[in-house]
């Protein structure tokens, strides 16, 4: 009989490799953030973060893009915040609303991960060729996306 560990270190499922792929990606990515001077960040803060923009995004909607609720959002903000990546600001096209904008620091957090990703997924396409690479990055988005939508169902 197989068991769960040999199966999954030889035929892993949707699930394992999703999450190894998030690991070492986050692993990646926040090891070199570090090593910029950004290491008071936690992999957590990446829902925040990954869908940030300069120009501010509202909480609601960083939890809708995110698929985190909004209660984890709010809290994860607020850590941010303590840290000076953001800053919350009156949304004006709605006065009662709050727009999550970055500040200085986020700013250029935000910058040097867009540049550590793009190099890591270069690499990855440079690895298995870029044709390959983009019509893997399809599939993926297709399948994350069919998923996300089954789990609503």
């Amino acid at each position: 009989m197989v068991t769960r560990a040999e199966r999954n270190a030889s035929n892993p499922d949707l699930g394992v490799l999703s999450g190894r792929l998030l690991f070492a990606v986050q692993r990646e990515l926040f090891q070199t953030l570090a090593e910029l001077g950004f290491g008071d960040l936690k992999h957590r803060h990446g829902a925040v973060l990954a869908y940030l923009d300069p120009d501010g995004v509202r909480a609601t909607d960083l939890a809708n893009l995110s698929g985190q609720h909004k209660q984890i959002i709010g809290t994860l903000i607020d850590e941010l915040e303590v840290l000076g990546y953001v800053e919350r600001r009156p949304d004006p096209s709605d006065r009662r609303a709050k727009l999550i904008c970055p500040t200085g620091r986020g700013l250029a957090q935000m910058k040097a991960a867009d540049h550590i990703m793009a190099a890591m997924q270069e690499r990855h396409a440079e690895r298995v060729g870029k044709g390959e690479y983009t019509r893997f990055k399809r599939m993926l988005i297709d399948i994350t996306e069919h998923q996300r939508l089954a789990g609503r169902a």
